[in-house]
């Protein structure tokens, strides 16, 4: 997935005469002293050519000599070789000038890596009756944009919020309700889950009292599973008092679902199926019972530890909620691409996973419900208290809802305006996280999680508006952004080529974030393009810019687009003006 086809066809024409077919990829030199494009396809074929040539510095010689005869373009201002068997290439300014022409942004898919295929992302995934803390912030808004780009590459996204809304802490949920708790105070509170983890909190602190509450909160999650009126009441209570929550937190985000009516399908959803999944397993010989009761997957040549999938009183398993949801995923007609193959499936879960994520797939694949690179795990590192982990258990843990107004609070230092504040606390909040590599760890630090300078959300929001007031102003003056002079005598200023160039670049960020399931990539690439405008900004005229006007004018609209497209996908509303 690259751009500068006419010049990949060159050089692949070129070692064509060696019969090499090595395939031909294009780099743009961080220094821009070794030219416009570079590749290492010399040092690549020398292995196979050691015989005729010297050197990789010799083959590319070869190489480029072949270019430059072959070159019918006339695009190609100059071939160079440097150590140690690089072909550095530099274009001429009307191929930079067509090239800016065809990348105007379009529509809202950006290539076609998934067209005609269907994904599931699954993010978000908090659990019920317990507090959206800072440490969802990251499932929700990585998984988010990941949905987002595989949109933008041609797929239908479903998106999918796997709820954490079935296991034994509701026997303890209950058993607190039931002692401890108020129904009427839980229902009349603007933050009901508060008052469900303080009960949550308090259990656990009687319980190391009183050990007999344990076994008090089993029979009632046993009740739970066997259709007990009083126990699914309380159940479905704590569900609805949840999303009182959520939903406001996800409205406020702009992150949202597509699955079961906007909350997504928790695990309770495929309760039903579990004992029919196990059967399933275990008639395919891949789950068998061990030696103390447990029903396990085993797996040949014992590539992975046993996943155990039903306990030795039959309660079932996270796997095992697991294991029936990707069936459910796999056998949907409305999830089956057209030729009845599985969909891809992503997980943006935790980093701690892992081998879990591993085991499961592994299983998956055996089944053969689903092939190698159609489940995928999107890890995320956790945002960690200096002491360590955040525990709902102890009490210790930063809510989400605090995090966001103490962010909006200092965006307020920025605007008097609250609609403008909250925008740029939230690009705050999401470019903090997203620009970083997902799996990678976050301590948390108000300063850091809350900066508004330097590489930011909020520097991203005030490029795009600078870029809006420019084209506002031109608007008002009544300057039209038309060319004053030929394409093809245009000469570039070095930042206005620049600027071109990472313009071009755009499509090719989103298919790789897109591919690697990396919204980093195009945090990169979108900071760097702010940054090059800026300077072009500072440098250069644009209204009163002569004959160059008509151009600059047009490189401002294409970057204006560009900024507002890529931060959309990594889901940050731009402003007009700030």
């Amino acid at each position: 997935m690259q751009n500068h086809q006419l010049i990949i066809d060159l050089l692949q024409s070129a070692i064509a005469t060696w019969g090499i077919t090595t395939e031909v990829k294009l780099e743009q030199p961080s220094n821009p002293e070794f030219g416009d494009l570079s590749c290492n396809v010399a040092m690549i074929a020398f292995k196979e050519l050691r015989e005729q040539f010297a050197s990789p510095v010799a083959l590319a010689e070869a190489i480029a000599a072949k270019v430059k005869a072959l070159d019918q373009s006339g695009h190609l201002a100059l071939i160079q070789v440097q150590r140690p068997g690089f072909i550095n290439l530099t274009l001429t300014h009307a191929y930079w000038m067509a090239a800016f022409k065809q990348e105007q942004v379009q529509g809202n898919t950006y290539h076609d890596l998934g067209r005609g295929k269907k994904a599931i992302v699954e993010y978000s995934s908090p659990n019920i009756a317990k507090p959206f803390s800072i440490g969802h912030l990251r499932s929700t808004i990585i998984g988010d944009s990941v949905a987002n780009l595989l949109e933008a590459s041609g797929y239908q996204v479903f998106r999918d919020n796997h709820l954490g809304d079935w296991g034994t802490q509701f026997g303890k949920q209950i058993v607190a309700i039931k002692k401890w708790g108020d129904e009427a105070v839980i229902s009349s509170s603007s933050k009901p889950v508060e008052e469900l983890v303080a009960l949550y909190v308090k259990f656990h602190e009687e319980a190391e009292k009183d050990p007999s509450l344990e076994d008090e909160a089993r029979a009632w999650f046993t009740k739970l599973e066997q259709g007990d009126a009083e126990a699914r009441r309380l159940w479905q209570q704590c569900i609805d008092w949840s999303f009182v929550e959520f939903a406001k937190i996800y409205e406020y985000l702009g992150v949202s679902f597509t699955e079961n009516n906007g909350r997504g399908f928790g695990e309770s959803f495929f309760e039903p199926f579990l004992q029919e999944v196990i059967q399933q397993l275990v008639a395919t010989g891949l789950a068998k019972t061990g030696e103390a009761g447990a029903t396990l997957i085993f797996y040949p040549n014992d590539e992975f530890t046993p996943l155990m999938i039903a306990k030795k009183d039959g309660s079932t398993l996270y796997a095992t909620r697991d294991l029936a949801t990707d069936r459910y995923r796999r056998t949907t007609a409305r999830y089956q691409n057209a030729d009845g193959s599985a969909p891809l499936v992503v997980n943006e879960v935790g980093s701690e996973q892992s081998f879990y994520f591993q085991q499961l797939y592994r299983a998956e694949e055996l089944l053969g419900w689903y092939q190698k690179g159609e489940r995928v795990h999107v890890k995320h590192g956790l945002y960690r208290f200096k002491e360590g982990k955040m525990s709902t258990r102890k009490g210790n843990v930063i809510w989400l809802q605090e995090v966001l107004d103490k962010a909006k609070e200092k965006a307020m230092a920025l605007s008097s305006d609250e609609t403008i504040a909250q925008a740029v606390s939230i690009a705050a909040l999401k470019w903090n996280d997203l620009k970083r590599k997902s799996e990678l760890n976050i301590n948390f630090d108000w300063e850091e999680i809350l900066n508004l300078q330097g590489n930011s959300g909020p520097y991203m929001l005030y490029s795009y508006a600078r870029a809006r007031s420019i084209l506002r102003k031109a608007q008002e003056q009544h300057i039209s952004d038309a060319q004053e002079q030929d394409v093809t005598e245009t000469m570039l200023e070095p930042i206005e080529k620049q600027l071109i160039m990472s313009l071009t670049n755009f499509k090719l960020s989103v298919a790789r974030a897109a591919t690697e399931f990396a919204p980093h990539h195009l945090c990169n690439y979108l900071f760097e393009l702010a940054s090059i405008f800026n300077s072009f900004y500072n440098q250069l005229p644009i209204l009163g810019g002569g004959d160059k006007q008509g151009l600059r004018l047009q490189l401002v609209t294409h970057t204006s687009q560009v900024l507002r497209a890529g931060l959309g996908l990594l889901g940050i509303k731009t402003l007009e003006q700030m």
